[in-house]
């Protein structure tokens, strides 16, 4: 499976990350002080749905196609943003993007691509914009070299590929690793569900690492027993903002309502993995 974010814009597990995303940095512009936002695997910006690889895997028709006309109450803020984004429809915004809206003067945002074709396609989009750095980083380096912030308050996005071996360990690694260097913040790291066996390891990793407050939540539209197809979609929060446990079950409510075709083993979960 291609995890190039191209591929799979605006499906399901699309539509989970960014919801949440929106979600998470609605929270922290609730307080006055700057932000930053570091998102490690950007993408390009931007995808056009009606030619190129979106196009031909067609996955955002059973993802926000559904939500994108009428959209439940919780999905209301990222669905506006998307389509605030692109009135006429034809493209799916990447995170970059999503979170660029939201931006308030004297926030930033930090953006790493490797693949030449979507760094430069975002080099242009953000030409001039003095928020908004792209760098050609490596990602897990960049969490190092970009950490910690001077503001002290922001987000760490993690959205690797999944096609390297061992990349959930390195997931789990980059966590801790960052954590360490800026525990103010916000990590958010997504993770595919194909089959069990490599989510428990991740979990696993995360429970043994030391780190203390991180969160889990999945949503599965179906059974995750085939390792050869994405049934689910999961995102790591660790140090999540106020009310995430509150809050954020509503949203994976609408989403799994609306994007489910009643599958057996459909759900959506918040489950602790290490306590406060």
């Amino acid at each position: 499976m291609n995890y190039r974010h191209a591929y799979h814009a605006g499906n399901f597990a699309d539509c989970m990350k960014h919801a949440l995303l929106v979600w998470m940095l609605s929270a922290l512009l609730r307080k006055p002080a700057p932000i930053f936002v570091l998102d490690t695997h950007a993408g390009s910006g931007r995808y056009d749905l009606a030619e190129g690889p979106a196009a031909r895997s067609g996955e955002w028709r059973s993802g926000i196609a559904r939500l994108i006309e009428d959209p439940p109450a919780p999905l209301a803020a990222y669905v506006g943003l998307v389509r605030a984004d692109d009135p006429g429809g034809t493209s799916y915004p990447g995170s970059p993007a999503l979170i660029r809206a939201l931006l308030r003067p004297g926030d930033r945002l930090a953006c790493c691509e490797l693949h030449p074709e979507e760094y430069a396609a975002l080099r242009r989009r953000y030409a001039g914009d003095r928020q908004v750095a792209v760098h050609r980083r490596d990602a897990w380096e960049a969490l190092s070299g970009l950490l910690p912030p001077i503001e002290r308050r922001g987000l760490v996005l993690i959205d690797p590929p999944y096609e390297a071996a061992g990349e959930h360990a390195r997931v789990a690694a980059a966590l801790a690793a960052g954590r360490a260097r800026f525990a103010t913040g916000v990590f958010a790291a997504w993770y595919p569900i194909k089959h069990r066996a490599p989510v428990r390891a991740l979990h696993q990793a995360v429970r043994q690492s030391g780190m203390r407050d991180v969160l889990a939540a999945e949503l599965c539209l179906r059974e995750p027993v085939d390792p050869a197809r994405l049934n689910g979609s999961g995102l790591l929060v660790a140090n999540p903002p106020y009310r995430f446990e509150e809050e954020v079950p509503s949203i994976l409510d609408a989403l799994l309502q609306r994007l489910g075709d009643r599958e057996p083993g459909e759900r959506a979960s918040v489950q602790r993995l290490t306590d406060e």
